[in-house]
């Protein structure tokens, strides 16, 4: 690293916000150099308030003159701070909070105003649940990263500390996690038993002029905090993370080749070769917001993710669906599969579902369950003592042939006509939390968004995807009747009526 002189940089500041903090201090983040030029710090404020929460900002600067304070600022208790430019003039910040979850935030105008991002990566790490929050700061930075075969794609990168399960440690290795602010990635840990502070720094090969030195270099700095009873710390550790970088590369490889076998999921894509992913099904882009896929890959009581995110958790009777390979078969009661929001744990990629989502599926139900009473074959259940009531699905009745809305926790009297051996396509829809919708081949059922107030504070558990049932192996009836599901998307925002129409009119046929 080679250090230059700060000359032109002026090293005082003064701004009418000030007066209203005890102190600041430097984040712990490293600084970036904005698309404009704006160099701009992450900080910590400690409110004058007797309570004295701490929050973070960020401090900048804008051509050679004053520095200045952003008005705009982190929920309170939020510390640690790291900043980057996600896209041009767009800035994020992730934040370590009281509640021991990593609290990220957006801002468009130099940090005036902050928005929690929700929908994306906000909350999705967390602490080991009963394990006191330890807050550290975290590596944060974006890289632009490709290769030949895959087009470069602009990326952010992240080291966190992750706990072990076992109760007996009470020490985090940092992992490298890669998101696109739409998927994530547990890359792996770069470091030993180390519960600290860390930062990462990137090199692209373009930068380098000695043709011997053009690669690509990623490097993690890391705080040691505890070599032996009575041992100093050393301080910094540095390691060249060059498998891992090699690593980040393949699963970009991965995303671009799944984004386009899901661009073919829509027939109208695969009559008309030169039409792109952003329209292959009309005016539906199929992969914005697409954050997991289920398709075909199950072995070992696991349904793996083909972004390579979260996988489903298989119970029962389950085998690759026949003709295709693009879903799974579930048969008799109790067979099916759990996808994890909050039963993740510490970290939760799909933290989001508890806002908004969508959930879409092609399901077909072969066969008569011996059941009387309606049995829910898909859905997403919340976390209620452990009880993990129906926020909203779908249950089968088949005296009736239909498929019956359950909401909040209760089975309704809306239905809709549910045809066996036939193939239909499921739509599952949550909007701000507390507006849900299902639709079947593109119809709502009930005619009208469900109120789900009683959610409260109630965290969404894990979607569930084939016949729910008891956990208890002695009552799961293994019934001559099974459930096929193939294709389940699932999205970090709520598709409209207009889009649910479209994909249902590009519903793909399945045998």
């Amino acid at each position: 690293i080679h250090w230059r002189t700060t000359d032109g940089i002026p090293c005082m500041f003064t701004v009418e916000h000030h007066s209203s903090f005890r102190g600041l201090i430097g984040g712990g983040g490293s600084g970036i150099k904005m698309q404009d030029g704006t160099l701009a710090f992450p900080v910590e404020g400690t409110k004058k308030e007797k309570d004295g929460k701490t929050v973070s900002l960020v401090l900048y600067l804008q051509g050679t003159e004053t520095w200045t304070l952003s008005k705009g600022m982190s929920d309170d208790g939020c510390s640690d701070p790291s900043v980057v430019e996600r896209e041009k003039d767009k800035l994020m910040m992730m934040t370590a909070c009281d509640d021991g979850r990593r609290r990220v935030y957006e801002s468009g105008d130099k940090g005036e105003s902050w928005t929690e991002a929700l929908g994306t990566l906000s909350r999705v790490w967390g602490k080991k649940r009963d394990r006191e929050a330890k807050k550290v700061g975290s590596g944060f930075i974006t890289a632009t990263l490709g290769d030949v075969e895959t087009e470069k794609r602009n990326v952010m990168l992240v080291t966190l500390p992750v706990y072990s399960t076992e109760n007996d440690k009470k020490k985090g290795k940092l992992h490298l996690w890669l998101t696109d602010n739409t998927h994530i990635v547990d890359i792996g840990p770069v470091s030993g038993d180390d519960d600290a502070a860390s930062a990462l720094l990137y090199k692209s090969a373009e930068s380098k002029t000695n043709e011997k030195e053009k690669e690509d270099k990623l490097i993690a700095l890391y705080e040691k905090k505890n070599v032996g009873e009575n041992k100093p710390s050393p301080g910094m550790v540095s390691v060249v993370l060059t498998e891992e970088l090699k690593r980040v590369k393949e699963v970009l490889a991965t995303w671009k080749k799944v984004d386009e076998r899901v661009s073919q999921l829509c027939p109208s894509s695969i009559a008309a070769q030169e039409t792109s992913t952003a329209n292959a099904c009309g005016t539906v882009n199929i992969t914005a917001g697409l954050v997991g896929f289920l398709s075909g890959n199950l072995s070992d009581g696991i349904w793996r993710d083909e972004y390579l995110g979260v996988n489903a958790t298989v119970k029962g009777a389950a085998t690759a669906a026949k003709g295709t390979e693009n879903g799974v078969t579930f048969t008799g009661r109790g067979a099916g599969a759990e996808w994890p929001v909050g039963r993740q744990g510490e970290n939760q990629l799909y933290h989001f579902a508890n806002y908004n989502f969508t959930l879409v599926a092609t399901v077909s139900i072969h066969g008569e369950p011996k059941e009387e009473n309606p049995i829910p074959f898909i859905g997403v259940k919340v976390n209620d003592d452990n009880k993990n009531p129906v926020l909203l699905g779908l249950s089968y009745n088949k005296e009736e042939k239909r498929a019956v809305l359950c909401s909040g926790g209760t089975t309704t009297e809306h239905s809709v006509a549910w045809e066996p051996e036939t193939t239909h396509q499921v739509a599952i829809v949550l909007q701000n939390g507390t507006q849900g919708s299902v639709y079947v081949d593109g119809q709502r059922v009930g005619g009208s968004p469900s109120d789900l107030k009683d959610k409260d504070s109630k965290e969404i558990s894990h979607f569930f995807i084939g016949w729910e049932g008891s956990n208890e192996v002695e009552k799961v009836s293994q019934e001559d009747v099974s459930v096929t599901v193939r294709n389940v998307l699932l999205y970090n925002r709520p598709f409209n009526d207009n889009e649910i129409t479209a994909l249902k009119a590009n519903k793909v046929t399945v045998p």
